[in-house]
């Protein structure tokens, strides 16, 4: 059976994250030429909802399957993975033939009395046939990872963004003579069918690994196994309840936005604009690096349940500082090279040098951002995924608020917004802090965030002064490239140099590894 080490499978998980990032990014970059900033609003509208469905047809399942299969795995108990698993697609089946219905019968109302846009109804509709889809896909992914096996996890998530960018230009052009909705339900339907090659690949994967064959039948499941269902509950519903609350706010959030800018004095059709600017331009060009954190979670989640479960706290503090100074560094390179090109980058991807502003004001506290994941899967590791989920809460109660208090008053229009969502960030990732401290007496290693701090404060220092001066007679896009790869390099110098980059960890990591050892 295929395993990797933390380290080993957290790189696996980033380079393919990576991949899948830059061809989001040109997915991005593709639908804001065919379709707009106006056809992108209409599409975040809606892309919030599919979310939420896919959390509730989860059921928060793929952490808690990860994290009982990494236990079992700690024990050779095969038999109880084999039960995991087919309870799991027991639960998950149903849920998402209830869920599917459910959703048919309701956009129609959902999109009538809940959004400024009525248009939105397309988009939704074509989200529709991801449901039965997310609901397998989500158990092979707790299986892989609590086995720690993240290459069929990771080359599914390419595999599904190459067939989503081999098609969202053909149907968005398509649709676009019909109206800027249907292109973007056309966009939709893209995405589902990348779903569905996701799911072929990992079914495959599935049957490779030797496994295990599994029965399913809901009653016969549930009776048999009902010790088994409480655990996967116990850990899924507050896990899930976590994402819920996190959908349930994005999914008010474009609702909240769109009509408090028409109070703000802004038009239906100028408010889809500047939504689309935030959250398909701004936000998408922030959470580009969240791959890495992604993969830490992933990572994260069945390397401290095993460690938990041979109550090795030592192993449990290491790996969090770990997966912390990692996950630093990320978040200060993304701050230094976000806030310091903001301008070009708007203007290369997305034709917006207008949304450089809003990237200016969220950059440095979205550097706080890359410290969640791997809070969240440490908490969620640790069976303290019920508070995680009230931490989650209390952010999005707060979110939602200053959304409406800031974005409705003119003065800030769509830069309310902006702040409303950095105010969430911090809130959360200060609460998650509080609780780990508090549970487990964890200590952070104050050495580590002053080491960022002056990398940081070195790297930006740097980009201001060649920005100023070098290179100021080439072209936009060779300039921004070249700049951007001299600070990356510089920052990654430094940072191994002021320690910050281990060099017994570089040794671990294949191909690297031979160089360093």
């Amino acid at each position: 059976m295929t395993r990797q080490s933390f380290l080993t499978g957290s790189l696996i998980l980033m380079a393919a994250g990576l991949f899948t990032r830059i061809l989001g990014m040109v997915n991005g970059m593709v639908l804001a030429r065919v379709i707009g900033s106006e056809g992108v609003g209409l599409y975040m509208m809606a892309f919030p909802a599919m979310l939420l469905v896919v959390t509730l047809t989860e059921l928060g399942l793929p952490v808690a399957i990860s994290k009982l299969v990494a236990e079992a795995e700690t024990f050779g108990d095969q038999r109880k993975i084999k039960k995991i698993l087919s309870l799991s697609l027991a639960i998950v089946g149903s849920a998402g033939v209830i869920l599917t219905a459910s959703m048919l019968l309701m956009i129609p109302l959902s999109a009538k009395f809940l959004f400024a846009d009525t248009r939105v109804i397309y988009p939704l509709i074509a989200i529709t046939p991801v449901i039965p889809i997310v609901a397998v896909s989500s158990v092979l992914r707790g299986y892989f990872q609590g086995i720690r096996n993240m290459k069929p996890y990771a080359y599914s998530g390419i595999v599904e963004q190459v067939v989503r960018i081999s098609l969202v230009a053909v149907l968005a052009s398509l649709l676009m003579p019909h109206g800027v909705e249907y292109a973007a339900a056309g966009a939709m339907i893209a995405g589902s069918a990348g779903e569905c090659a996701s799911l072929v690949y990992m079914l495959r994967a599935f049957r490779k690994e030797g496994g295990l064959r599994i029965r399913t039948g809901f009653r016969n499941s549930i009776q048999r196994n009902r010790s088994i269902l409480r655990q996967l509950l116990g850990i899924g519903l507050p896990t899930m309840g976590s994402r819920l609350i996190g959908s349930l706010s994005n999914f008010f959030e474009p609702i909240v936005v769109s009509n408090s800018l028409v109070l703000a004095g802004f038009s239906i059709k100028a408010s889809a604009e500047l939504y689309g600017q935030l959250t398909g331009y701004a936000l998408t060009l922030l959470l580009l690096p969240s791959f890495i954190t992604h993969a830490l979670h992933v990572s994260l989640v069945p390397a401290i349940s095993e460690a938990y479960a041979r109550k090795s706290y030592g192993m449990i503090h290491f790996r969090l500082n770990q997966a912390l100074r990692i996950a630093m560094l990320t978040g200060g390179l993304s701050l230094v090279v976000t806030f310091s090109f903001a301008e070009p980058l708007m203007t290369l991807i997305y034709d917006s040098p207008s949304s450089s502003d809003l990237l200016r004001i969220m950059a440095p506290f979205f550097m706080i951002f890359y410290f969640q994941g791997p809070m969240h899967a440490v908490l969620q590791a640790l069976d303290l995924a019920k508070a995680a989920m009230f931490n989650t809460l209390i952010g999005s109660a707060v979110k939602i608020i200053t959304l409406y208090l800031l974005t409705s008053r003119p003065e800030f229009g769509i830069k309310g917004a902006a702040l409303a969502i950095c105010i969430n960030v911090v809130l959360v990732t200060a609460l998650h802090t509080a609780l780990i401290i508090r549970t487990i007496g964890f200590s952070l290693i104050l050495k580590d965030y002053v080491r960022t701090a002056i990398i940081i404060a070195c790297s930006g220092v740097l980009a201001h002064f060649l920005i100023g001066r070098a290179f100021t007679d080439w072209a936009l896009f060779p300039r921004t490239l070249t700049l951007i790869s001299i600070i990356a390099t510089f920052y990654l110098l430094l940072a191994l140099f002021l320690g910050m980059i281990h060099r017994e960890e570089l040794g671990q990591l294949p191909v690297i590894g031979k160089w360093v050892n």
